[in-house]
């Protein structure tokens, strides 16, 4: 579930996908032996390059992740910077390929991190997380680790995306963890996952209290309070961190908990102190059944956005949401109706009210949606699978939601997408591409199309620029090519898809109905060549410009330039 939600949810790049980018792999490009030195000549970064702003020190309040929900690393540091301090992990199992399975299949409880020897979080997560696996030694339970870039298939497996990603197994079960990173909060929860899960409710005076001090609870009333049906209860509360399981077999309990004395046994019911207080369970009674149960009803009917229940909505089993964006004063006259709308399509849609004046969220939220009205609006999303919007158009009513709803349940809406206004000029070497122009550009059949996927604020992006440049102007008088670019942060369109930034996507001539190719190589002006050479669909030949005589002095700067080439790619 990790590996969805770098999708598409990054709140003005960055509520719900983490700002950071993602490490790469290289993989260099054989090509014959054409004379290409002429593209291997210094690149300028001088005054013609622009300026951003230090990405090492933007705001980061403004750009928490959720992905995982987690702080994955933003890939400032390597291995060749960093001295690893002395750690003793004498009790952190090592997983690798070969006994990872084993490790997770045969033993009941297993937390497992996959990270990177490079990545800051890691490094200082790494004596918490050795000092709770042996506080943690005798229990029921293995801490162990996955170096990610050295296993490649297990991170590819488990949609690993950041670093550190952490997932807990249970009966080989996984859910992400997203608890404190400290020695204690980790023994604290996983205590919690380990222990028996379920308390017993045996007296009125017991049933009275728990009602009155918990926000959520589930009660089972079952035939007895050991056996088969007890288990279910327990291994299913293992799997749900934010609602307290009891069990009686007391019918007095029972009835204080509404459900009926004599209602056939093994019974369910969810209770929350809200408008909607009460869920009855009557599916199955196993473990798999009850936390879908369980997950589906905790929510609210309408459920007031806030970062800490961003995890709540967006990992829900339930993927397509209404969004209401609306101010807190607006919100009086509107969300009566979009609460009833909520109760038509329990089960079906998530139903989440954006307070717009809200200052922590409202201004995020709305850019990254891409809600520019002050008036209340309501957004069909259908989560962080394919990250597709939906606007409602006409005012927010409860004839008006029930249509909306039902067309945006049987996939009868046509999707939004942001985008920038159209450039008034576009001649550059590279070409400015946007939401709006993107079938125009990239999907035209008669090009092959390089397009970069930038973020204003990735400091890989910038470093990349003088290179990108470089090779457009190299390439501007082959007219079957087009080097593009789009910022991702307020651009969108179906194809293209970014796992982080910068993204690079080749679209060939004559193929535009395929997925376009990512580009993996070297980041180099002679790797880009030797890539759309044995790539694109239309053969091109670059012919090599005039030699004009240079000094000794300028030689030899573009024998070190020439030389250091590996130097200066991007080192995602």
């Amino acid at each position: 579930m990790a590996s969805r939600l770098v999708l598409a949810f990054a709140l003005s790049a960055l509520l719900f996908f983490s700002h950071s980018v993602f490490c790469k792999e290289s993989h260099p490009i054989d090509d014959d032996d054409e004379d290409l030195s002429f593209l291997e000549e210094p690149t300028d970064h001088g005054d013609d390059a622009p300026h951003y702003p230090d990405p090492d020190h933007y705001d980061e309040d403004n750009y928490d992740d959720l992905e995982n929900y987690s702080d994955f690393d933003e890939g400032g540091d390597h291995e060749d910077s960093y001295k690893e301090p002395e750690v003793d992990e004498k009790d952190v199992a090592v997983l690798k390929a070969a006994n990872f399975s084993d490790v997770v299949e045969k033993n009941r409880f297993v937390m497992v991190e996959f990270y990177a020897p490079w990545c800051g979080h890691c490094q200082a997560l790494k004596p918490e997380y050795a000092a709770a696996a042996t506080e943690l030694k005798g229990e029921d339970v293995i801490l162990a680790k996955v170096d990610a870039t050295e296993e490649n298939e297990l991170s590819q497996e488990y949609g690993i995306e950041g670093f550190p990603t952490i997932f807990f197994f249970i009966d080989g079960v996984h859910k992400p963890y997203a608890g404190q990173r400290t020695k204690e909060g980790i023994v604290t929860w996983i205590k919690k996952k380990i222990g028996p899960g379920i308390q017993n409710v045996t007296t009125l005076e017991d049933a009275e209290r728990i009602l009155t001090a918990e926000s959520k609870v589930v009660l089972g009333y079952l035939n007895s309070l050991v056996g088969p049906e007890s288990d279910e209860l327990a291994a299913a509360s293992r799997l749900e961190d934010e609602v307290s399981f009891y069990q009686t077999v007391d019918p007095k309990v029972a009835k204080l908990f509404h459900l009926d004395a004599e209602v056939k046994r093994p019974a369910l019911v969810l209770l929350k102190k809200e408008a909607e207080k009460l869920s009855y369970f009557d599916g199955k009674f196993d473990k798999t059944a009850i936390v879908e149960f369980v997950f589906a009803n905790k929510l609210p009917l309408v459920i007031t956005f806030t970062r800490d229940n961003a995890p709540q909505i967006f990992e829900s089993t339930i993927k397509k949401q209404l969004l209401l964006f609306a101010s807190s004063k607006d919100s009086e006259k509107v969300l009566p109706d979009f609460q009833k709308a909520a109760q038509l399509f329990k089960g079906k849609l998530i139903f989440v009210y954006v307070e717009t004046d809200n200052e922590d969220i409202g201004k995020p939220v709305s850019d990254y949606f891409g809600v520019t009205s002050e008036a209340p609006t309501v957004l069909g999303y259908t989560g962080n699978d394919d990250g597709r919007k939906f606007f409602l158009d006409g005012e927010v009513t409860l004839a008006n939601l029930k249509a909306f709803g039902e067309d945006f349940i049987e996939d009868k809406l046509k999707p939004f997408y942001k985008s920038d206004p159209i450039p008034e000029s576009n001649d550059g070497d590279v070409k400015i591409v946007v939401g709006n122009n993107f079938d125009e550009i990239v999907l035209d059949e008669s090009k092959d199309v390089l397009l970069e996927i930038y973020a204003p604020w990735c400091g890989h992006c910038q470093s990349l620029e003088p290179t990108y440049n470089k090779l457009a102007k190299h390439l501007r008088g082959i007219d079957s090519i087009v080097i593009a670019k789009m910022d991702g942060t307020t651009n969108e369109h179906p194809r293209a898809k970014a796992d982080g930034f910068p993204t690079l996507l080749f679209f060939p001539a004559g193929n535009k109905s395929f997925d376009p190719i990512t580009v993996d190589g070297d980041r180099t002006v002679v790797a880009f060549y030797k890539f759309l050479k044995k790539n694109a669909s239309i053969p091109f030949k670059l012919q090599k410009p005039a030699s004009t005589p240079k000094s000794e002095g300028s030689a030899a700067t573009e024998s070190k330039g020439s030389g250091s080439a590996e130097d200066s790619k991007d080192e995602l």
